[in-house]
């Protein structure tokens, strides 16, 4: 869906972006790390059609979006970090309102933005005006904006930014039933480790350039040289601590309740290997999934190990 090669961009003597490489699959959420500063706005104003580069090339869905800038209106969606809402308008009629730039009008811009307004559960508020909107519903109302003219790529630029927890996730459901609609998104945030529950891939950005990309399997293992597993068992808690503690490829063992979390040092086969060899050794393991809430600790470690390899 989207192909970026040897992307550059500079605002007078600084560098914003540097070379940038970086490939997204139709389907995926992929997320976009970095400090501020970092080049992911720029990047992705470039991949919009509103900044010009220096150099390099995009491809969207096949299409050079660098020569083909209008030819990019109906395959993109942009959601800004900062965005502006017409205070004085309905909710209903500020969807309506931009799908009549699209050329949909009457009832089926009506019926259009009662569906986007029940896909971002906002139906409720049809009728409310937009400046008596909370923060995070206006955020999800710009969101349903973005999609009045069905694109196929969707780029938001911290969408989660201000919100509460509860706001948060409902953002991260909505963005799961988009995947599922087919969505491809590129989405940016600094709530890393909700990134990491939502997104398929994520790339860190630092100063212009891409450090590190991947699953947040592959960049967790990357960090710590090992997959954190946690593995929920019924009882015997002990006894399966006893067990992980003599396998030499299981380190950084912890316990909280009948959650048991440890670095398992190799790939899926092996942690599918573990779990036979718990079964085996009769430890009632219920479940097991990835360790999910250091994302951020991780970003610290390999955005400081990139500063070295600089130096």
């Amino acid at each position: 869906m989207l192909v970026i090669k040897n992307l550059e961009k500079s605002y007078g003597n600084f560098k914003a972006v540097k070379g940038l490489n970086l490939e997204i699959k139709k389907g995926e959420i992929f997320g976009f790390i970095g400090p501020n500063g970092a080049g992911k706005s720029t990047t992705m104003k470039i991949i919009s059609g509103l900044l010009s580069p220096d150099s390099g090339e995009v491809y969207v869905d096949g299409i050079d979006a660098i020569k083909n800038n209008r030819a990019l209106k109906d395959k993109i969606g942009y959601m800004p970090d900062f965005f502006g809402v017409y205070d004085n308008l309905k909710a209903i009629e500020y969807l309506e309102f931009y799908a009549s730039i699209y050329g949909i009008v009457g009832k089926e811009a009506r019926d259009l933005s009662m569906d986007l307004l029940r896909l971002v559960n906002l139906e409720d508020k049809y009728d409310a005006y937009v400046d008596g909107l909370s923060r995070g519903m206006k955020q999800r109302l710009c969101l349903a904006r973005c999609l009045v003219h069905n694109p196929d790529l969707l780029i938001l630029d911290e969408p989660a930014s201000g919100m509460d927890p509860r706001a948060r996730y409902e953002m991260k459901g909505i963005l799961r039933n988009l995947k599922e609609m087919g969505k491809t998104i590129i989405v940016s945030s600094h709530i890393l480790p909700e990134l990491g529950e939502v997104c398929t891939n994520i790339g860190i950005i630092k100063n212009g350039v891409i450090v590190c990309q991947g699953t947040v399997d592959e960049i967790m293992t990357r960090a710590t040289g090992a997959s954190p597993i946690v593995f929920t068992v019924l009882t015997k808690e002990e006894e399966a601590i006893k067990l992980l503690k003599e396998l030499p490829y299981v380190d950084n063992i912890k316990i909280d309740g009948s959650k048991i979390t440890a670095n398992v040092i190799g790939n899926d086969e092996d942690v599918a290997n573990l779990l036979k060899y718990l079964v085996l050794k009769d430890i009632p393991v219920l479940n097991y999934s990835r360790a999910v809430g250091n994302l951020e600790d991780v970003f610290i470690q390999i955005t400081a190990d990139s500063d070295e390899e600089e130096a």
